[in-house]
């Protein structure tokens, strides 16, 4: 492999990542990722269903759901198979 994420893995990454509550500069810190590109992945996972987005008072939050669940552990597999190790990330 090239050192670049795939689109799944970054997906992966900020799935595992958000099993707690996380926040957007959280996220994006953690994962590398850009605000644009950021915000971006936040959407696309948040209209899948597989994250959850609590605004009040004091913050915003990000949460994987429990259908992330399903994501996160057939891309471990798939990853798994492909290359011989569970897939990891810096955090």
């Amino acid at each position: 492999m090239n050192g670049r994420r795939s689109p799944y893995e970054i997906y992966w990454e900020i799935l595992v990542y958000c099993k707690s509550p996380r926040s957007f500069t959280a996220i994006i810190n953690r994962c590398d990722l850009n605000s644009k590109t950021g915000q971006e992945y936040l959407e696309f996972l948040h209209s899948k269903g597989y994250l959850s987005f609590t605004k009040d008072e004091e913050k915003s939050t990000y949460i994987a759901t429990e259908r992330a669940r399903e994501y996160t552990a057939l891309f471990s597999e798939m990853y798994q198979k492909l290359f011989d190790k569970i897939p990891g990330f810096k955090l």
